[in-house]
């Protein structure tokens, strides 16, 4: 089959590797009919995640059709059509069962990898290093999919792909952004970063009770799709001061709530970007902080911080007594997918939430490689990239 391997910084190719196959009672052979390049897979383009292998197979947001199942899978049969969370989740541990599904106790083979980096080990993740599991990722033609008699949601025949598909990774993690902020009537919240989670975690703010929505981003087509989709007003931080605009925009107060859909390569201006970028290179930090930073400050007293950008490591410059001396809430994680997939799955059933607006290019997937340059790049307005095997 084909598959998009990775192979470096910023390269990846399109090879034929062997098919999956069933290696547990609980697995499911699943043929992929939409496979989407999310932003954090661009982490991984970049070569910022630790513990990949040349020849990984990469990609976590997608959805397809069963083809195989094991003897464990009472829930699926052949024929029908799933979208499948990018986070793999046992179902039977404490925090499965808490609806923690990205804490799962089970199902990261390479615990031991994670649990010296921090302190415990997390759920596995399609395609994202073996730190993370190193399980084959979802950029190809077919793909393993291990506890599937739990999580996977199945999905009406009658509905297109593009509808259904984000399901999978980027919704939720919009929506848990959004519902970490604990949202009041008359909230005002700021969102870092105009892509696909930033314009969900938009949409999900306003869901919530939002009052105002204040989207920070840098280039004109994401800002117009906030704007335009998400009802954002919006910030273009090369052009004014955020933390200045935030203020005229709240009244002076600040956001009460800030939700960060950036995360490790954030991007700052001036000196403070110029350090970032050279303490990374020289990998005397593996995360760029700006927005963290930003956030901190901006945010207003008493706010809370909402994580949902990927890091991976260690920051640094952190202003920390800017968030303890104004006591800020910090709240964060990798999504929780099954948690949210059917309620999501229904908002689009019900007519009330269609975020195929985000995607800007649809490309097969020998493209791949074309794909991760024009998303990491932004050329051509690329927004979201979704792959066709």
């Amino acid at each position: 089959m084909k598959a998009v391997c990775w192979y470096g910084a910023n390269e990846v190719r399109v090879e034929n590797v062997p098919e999956p196959k069933i290696l547990n009672p609980r697995d499911a052979i699943v043929k992929i009919t939409s496979t989407a390049i999310c932003g954090s897979d661009l982490h991984i383009y970049g070569g910022y995640i630790p513990t990949m292998q040349k020849g990984d197979i990469i990609g976590h947001e997608f959805m397809g059709e069963v083809v195989e199942v094991g003897q464990g899978v009472n829930n699926l049969k052949i024929g029908d059509r799933i979208v499948v969370p990018s986070t793999i989740g046992c179902g039977h541990c404490n925090y499965c069962q808490r609806d923690m599904w990205s804490l799962c106790d089970n199902s990261n083979p390479n615990a031991w990898i994670e649990e010296k980096v921090y302190g415990y080990v997390t759920s596995a993740i399609y395609g994202y290093s073996h730190a993370i599991g190193g399980y084959a990722g979802a950029q190809a033609e077919y793909v393993r999919v291990p506890f599937a008699d739990v999580g996977v949601v199945k999905v009406p025949p009658d509905i297109p792909d593009e509808m259904l598909l984000f399901i999978s990774d980027a919704i939720p993690t919009g929506y848990m952004g959004a519902e970490l902020c604990n949202i009041q009537p008359g909230d005002i919240v700021a969102v870092w970063g105009c892509g696909a989670v930033g314009q969900f975690a938009m949409i999900s703010a306003y869901m919530m009770g939002a009052e105002k929505v204040i989207a920070i981003d840098r280039f004109p087509e994401r800002l117009e799709m906030a704007r335009k989709y998400a009802k954002a007003e919006v910030i273009n931080y090369e052009v004014v001061n955020v933390g200045e605009a935030l203020k005229e925009m709240t009244g002076g107060r600040g956001p009460d709530a800030c939700i960060d859909a950036v995360g490790l390569e954030a991007h700052g201006v001036g000196l403070e970007d110029f350090y970032d970028q050279t303490k990374q290179k020289l990998r005397l930090e593996t995360d760029r902080p700006h927005v963290l930073r930003e956030m901190m400050v901006a945010c207003g007293k008493g706010g809370t911080l909402s994580i949902m950008g990927v890091y991976g490591g260690f920051v640094d410059k952190i202003p920390f007594g800017a968030a303890m001396n104004k006591g800020l809430t910090f709240r964060m994680g990798q999504m929780h997918g099954q948690k949210y997939m059917h309620l999501l799955l229904q908002l689009i059933l019900d007519g009330k939430l269609d975020p195929s607006f985000v995607i800007t290019h649809q490309l097969p997937l020998d493209k791949a490689p074309y794909g991760y340059h024009i998303f990491q790049q932004k050329e051509d307005n690329c927004i979201k990239v979704v792959l066709k095997p």
